[in-house]
């Protein structure tokens, strides 16, 4: 297969690539079971996938106040992802099974360590195993590289600049949260409900179709383009519960051509845990 990819392959793409130099990795996980993923992983995954987990490889250390899934440390995720074969121009495909829910946070890390060559599997495992494509239980044993990143901090914001924009009319914040959560009913992840003053609600699955794979890409360029009002794609702060999600809505805008908005990472987990930020409730 030539050439690369920077946000979407396919299952049948996928298959037709050989070159020993890709690296695959399971990003299975489950927000109430967190031995999930790890297990699902054991079961069968794509021939050649390394499981990574996001709570011990693609998050940081918790403080209390710095969300349920903070940035984990670049040099630190850096060497973790070289021990495991990446480096520099290598093609990395990220999957799950849940959509993408997961491993959309594995692409937007990789773009924030400056290795733009990493694609989510579009429809994810199942769409591999769909099409009879076999699975392994076999762990790969893989060459350690020298991966060295090239950090690029302009792709997030942290809390006190949403805080310092909030009253600006050009600051465009998208919660990718379910609709009843942004709303401040049925919260069970975080302690207090609702969602930060102004911010608008794009649901992360309505980026999918009914069968599991993206919407085409001029659909999403249309959604998103009424969604921000045609502005510009740079002013959109993407958010959710805690930096997962919002990965998958920055995702989506680059497959519809609406690049360079930005994450703030910390996201409603962050932004709740100081009472003197203010919250909203309702439907924004």
């Amino acid at each position: 297969m030539n050439g690369t990819f920077g946000t979407l392959i396919s299952a049948a793409e996928l298959a037709d690539q050989a070159d020993a130099n890709w690296r695959l990795f399971d990003c299975r996980f489950d927000l109430r079971n967190r031995r999930y993923g790890r297990d699902a992983y054991a079961s069968g995954h794509l021939p050649g996938a390394v499981y990574l987990d996001l709570e011990e490889d693609l998050s940081g250390p918790l403080s209390g106040l710095n969300g349920r899934h903070p940035l984990p440390d670049p040099q630190l995720l850096a060497a973790k992802l070289g021990s495991l074969g990446v480096t520099t121009g290598t093609q990395v495909v990220a999957y799950d099974d849940a959509g993408g829910m997961f491993a959309a946070r594995l692409w937007w890390l990789l773009h924030w360590l400056g290795h733009p060559t990493v694609a989510l599997l579009d429809g994810g495992i199942q769409a591999w195993a769909s099409s009879g494509r076999a699975l392994s239980q076999d762990v790969p044993a893989l060459t350690a590289r020298v991966f060295s990143p090239r950090l690029q901090p302009a792709l997030h914001v942290d809390a006190t600049y949403v805080h310092g924009h909030l009253d600006d009319p050009a600051l465009c914040l998208i919660d990718a949260r379910a609709p009843d959560r942004f709303r401040g009913e049925n919260e069970t992840l975080d302690p207090v409900g609702g969602h930060i003053p102004g911010a608008i609600n794009r649901f992360f699955r309505d980026n999918l179709g009914p069968d599991g794979l993206f919407k085409p890409a001029a659909q999403l360029q249309e959604e998103f383009g009424t969604l921000i009002k045609g502005g510009d794609a740079h002013r959109v702060i993407h958010q959710c519960g805690s930096g997962v999600t919002a990965c998958h809505n920055i995702l989506a805008m680059e497959v519809a051509g609406l690049t360079d908005s930005r994450l703030y990472a910390g996201s409603w987990s962050e932004w709740c845990a100081d009472p003197a930020r203010p919250v909203a409730t309702g439907p924004g």
